[in-house]
């Protein structure tokens, strides 16, 4: 793969391999014979195809991260309804994995003369190409004179199989397994057809008296309800086991930066024609996104800047002079764009002419690699299936009462340009949605369903903001505020199958790569192989017999003679051969790594000596592949791999923080290649956007401003838009004490900003939960750091949520004056004090729910006059 996977990514690959892994064996298995699907679910932006392209990669070529052998019969046959997005996916898979290439990645186009289909290829299918009088399916061109009706003899065929007869061939082949991946499952099943015309993925998936099932059905899709759904009305579910779903948790998602975090929502303030004003406003918006895009690109040394995108909505029926008038005002106000930077993706093909512009059409799926394109002129066409990560602006001229279209349309525009977070840099990690023709009380229904009502929009932990504004550094907040900010402890994630020498080799890797500490690799790769020799000394012994045990290679035969009854056994031992020989090289890789392994291998055999020979390097393999089965040498070296990896990031921490935003992101992901979280460091906030009004039941009101929060506006002020009353209780009340010197409102997602406390869940499975305030006060002249962190009992998982709080605080109490839990309960604000160790033992050891840790005596009332 070329890129590396996110942590939920391989998770959700593992678990997709593993369903295929048993789909496979239940089919090939003469006693069970078993057909069976399952589904991918994840939310637009968790990089669906990624995952998939590494599955498929997996499949073909065997991956020995998961630990998966290749299935050399694999055929996968990929299926959507849409011929644009089969080409999309399969340029995807090529941008994914440099073992994918256009010779293995198949669009089946007539004529298509093949008996069956190859193994080790992806071939794509759209519903069209499987309709009765496709040419893949009738195989021969029909006449003139047939269609007249004046012939009774068909043309020659182009083909000798149809489409059918191919995938049936290739289903009954015993060397060939079929794996149908249905694109978006929850489209294609829905045509409206009589009940004794199954439509054509019913045919496909269940076959028919003349053809059989496709015995492998991985559906991948936004909900999981879609897959079983459509499943369920094409009658695929009988004789089929379904699988266990892989389901990709929306808030990882979320927190891995793949998506925006904010989506600003600007709306007039009063009924009237403001079309003009608002579209002025969006072609503002996009200037100074590029703008900001530029200043970023040049101060991370990017040699390409990203080209935003302003998407103009137009209704079903537009009316040409209006959209041309937009247009009008687009140019007037951000005159640096140019007339060929427009584009249409409307039903009709061909150049369009809106007012005094004449606009070409192009397909949706270019969009985003065409960066010249700047504004695209779009109804529906795009709403679904459709990605473009550099769209940052919408303007839509549809009325509020196709607030379904629009929040569609905004799902496709989720995705962050850069795949990852800009650090601290909200306005560059927003989307911004404008509309004209709304009044406020219908904004508040759109709100509503970005926040989570709508299944392909990722609203769970989405920020959604009324009348935003940017935020920049407080000015009225001490230095020393910033200072201790940046020294206080946060956790990273682990992530899965990270053993500790290959954390090692990565960051000397990347510290020789950014000249931090240039011949690191060389370094660590000497003081390892000085520890694996001295290892060998001290373990000699257990060396020695493993050294044999890697030499010999024992076989058993069993014989029997003609007219006796019963068989006869003995044992002998033959001589490793090379082949042999590296197979126990394998296991030494998964030990200590391939770089350690193979520069051992260099270091024992004398490589650069010139008499080194075919046998010292056989004695040189033997001997490491010995060693990685020495288990006392395996847990002292990765002991020592994980203090030294502590050491260098501690020597370098400076260094490290004035690397790029994506280096440093580098990092950050090694930091996190381990089985248990580690201590980060947080960097300050560059940017913020907040909104200033509130919906409020079908209203939209002023919020309340505080001051003293490290990100205000010009006026210093902060508005409390997004808090609960809990937390307006808490900051009100903390701001009261005549100490205080700063607050911060601590984003809900992962980011270098955002102070995370790792935890595990009932499953096992690792998030990252982000304590809603912190705030700052002056006790006895220095500057202290308090975690304050009201939270709702009843909310799920409250109480390992509140077990983790307890953790953090055993672990890092000392970087705070006070880490506390609050929640109303029965009435009354009680609050968990977790810096007194006799309370935070009580809550980890506890078995209760939330609610009744703080009804007990260790919770106290929540009273800053007097705390």
């Amino acid at each position: 793969m070329k890129f590396t996977l996110l942590p939920y990514q391989a998770q959700a690959v593992d678990d997709v391999l593993a369903n295929l892994k048993r789909a496979r064996h239940n089919y090939k298995d003469p006693d069970k014979h078993e057909i069976s699907s399952f589904s991918l679910t994840a939310t637009t932006g968790a990089g669906k195809t990624v995952m998939a392209a590494a599955a498929i990669e997996a499949l073909f070529w065997g991956n020995e991260s998961f630990d998966f052998e290749p299935d050399p019969g694999a055929v996968v046959l990929w299926f959507s309804d849409d011929p644009s997005l089969n080409e999309q996916t399969r340029n995807r898979l090529m941008q994914a994995s440099e073992k994918f290439t256009y010779t293995n990645l198949v669009r089946i186009e007539p004529p298509f003369a093949k008996p069956r289909l190859a193994p080790g290829k992806v071939y794509f299918l759209n519903t069209q190409k499987l309709s009765a009088k496709s040419l893949l399916v009738r195989g021969h061109v029909e006449s003139a004179a047939e269609r007249a009706g004046q012939s009774a003899f068909s043309t020659p065929d182009m083909q000798g199989w149809t489409l059918w007869e191919t995938l049936a061939n290739t289903i009954e082949s015993d060397d060939l397994t079929l794996y149908l991946v249905l694109d978006e499952a929850h489209r294609g099943f829905n045509a409206k057809t009589t009940s004794d015309k199954p439509t054509i993925v019913r045919r496909l998936v269940n076959g028919t008296k003349a053809r059989p099932p496709i015995p492998i059905v991985w559906g991948i899709s936004a909900t999981i309800q879609h897959f079983e759904t459509a499943m369920r009305e094409a009658e695929a579910t009988r004789n089929r086991r379904a699988l266990p779903s892989v389901l990709v948790d929306p808030g990882l998602v979320q927190e891995s930066g793949l998506v925006k975090d904010t989506l600003v929502l600007d709306i007039p303030d009063e009924a009237g024609n403001f079309d003009s004003v608002l579209v002025r406003r969006a072609a503002r918006k996009l200037k100074d996104s590029t703008e900001r895009w530029v200043a970023y690109s040049e101060s991370q040394g990017l040699l390409e800047s990203v080209q935003p995108l302003l998407v103009l909505q137009t209704p079903n029926t537009p009316d040409p002079e209006e959209v041309g008038i937009a247009l009008d005002t687009i140019f007037a106000e951000y005159p640096e764009l140019r007339a060929d930077q427009v584009r249409h993706v409307l039903g009709d093909h061909t150049t369009q002419k809106f007012g005094a512009w004449k606009v070409d059409w192009i397909e949706p799926q270019r969009v985003q690699e065409e960066s010249r394109v700047r504004v695209l002129i779009a109804k529906d066409a795009i709403s679904t299936g459709w990605d473009c990560p550099r769209a940052e602006v919408l303007v839509s001229f549809r009325p509020a009462k196709d607030n379904t279209h629009i929040t569609q349309l905004l799902g496709r525009m989720v995705r962050s340009p850069l795949a990852r977070r800009v650090p601290g840099n909200e306005r560059l990690n927003a989307v911004d949605c404008i509309l004209p023709f709304f009044d406020r009380t219908t904004a508040v229904k759109v709100v509503r369903f970005l926040t989570g009502e709508l299944d392909e929009v990722p609203g769970a932990s989405k920020k959604i903001v009324l009348d935003g504004k940017e935020l920049a550094p407080n000015p009225n907040v001490p230095a020393d505020v910033w200072e201790l900010w940046e020294e206080l402890p946060t956790q990273t994630l682990p992530q899965r199958g990270a053993r500790p020498i290959k954390r090692l080799v990565a960051l000397a890797q990347a510290l020789s790569a950014d000249g931090v500490r240039p011949g690191a690799l060389k370094e660590v790769e000497d003081d390892l192989h000085r520890r694996l020799d001295g290892y060998a000394t001290i373990y000699g012994k257990q060396l020695e017999t493993a050294v044999q045990e890697v030499w010999d290679v024992h076989v058993k035969e069993i014989s029997g003679r003609y007219g006796r009854d019963g068989l006869s056994y003995s044992e002998f031992v033959e001589r490793a051969d090379d082949r042999a020989i590296r197979s126990g090289f394998e296991f030494a890789k998964k030990a200590f790594g391939a770089d350690i392994a193979q520069s051992y291998v260099n270091h024992v055999a004398g490589a650069d000596d010139e008499d080194a020979d075919d046998d010292g390097l056989r004695e040189a393999y033997v001997r490491i592949s010995a060693l990685a089965t020495v288990k006392e040498v395996r847990e002292k070296v990765d002991r020592e791999a994980i203090e030294l990896t502590e050491k260098l990031f501690a020597e370098h921490r400076v260094a490290i923080k004035e690397l790029s935003d994506a280096r440093q992101q580098e990092f950050e992901d090694i930091r996190a290649m381990t089985t248990n979280p580690q201590k980060g460091t947080l960097r300050r906030p560059r940017t913020r956007i907040e909104g200033f009004s509130i919906p409020l039941g079908d209203e939209v009101v002023q919020a309340d401003l505080v001051p003293w929060h490290l990100m205000s506006d010009e006026g210093g002020n902060f508005p409390l838009t997004s808090l609960n009353n809990w937390e307006r209780t808490v900051v009100q009340a903390e701001l009261a004490r005549p100490n205080v010197c700063g607050w911060y409102r601590n984003p809900s997602h992962s980011a270098v900003d955002s102070l995370g406390i790792a935890y595990r869940d009932g499953d096992g499975n690792w998030h990252s939960m982000h304590p809603d305030f912190v705030f700052f006060h002056d006790v006895k002249g220095d500057i202290m750091a308090s975690i304050v962190d009201p939270h709702g009992h009843h909310l799920d998982g409250a109480d390992i949520k509140l077990k983790a709080l307890a953790g953090f605080a055993a672990g890092f109490g000392t970087y705070f004056h006070r880490i506390e839990a609050v929640a109303e309960v029965d009435g009354h604000m009680k609050v968990v004090d977790m810096q007194n160790a006799a309370v935070r033992d009580v809550v980890l050891d506890s078995m209760q729910p939330a609610v009744d840790i703080y009804r007990s005596n260790i919770a106290v009332d929540y009273d800053p006059k007097t705390d």
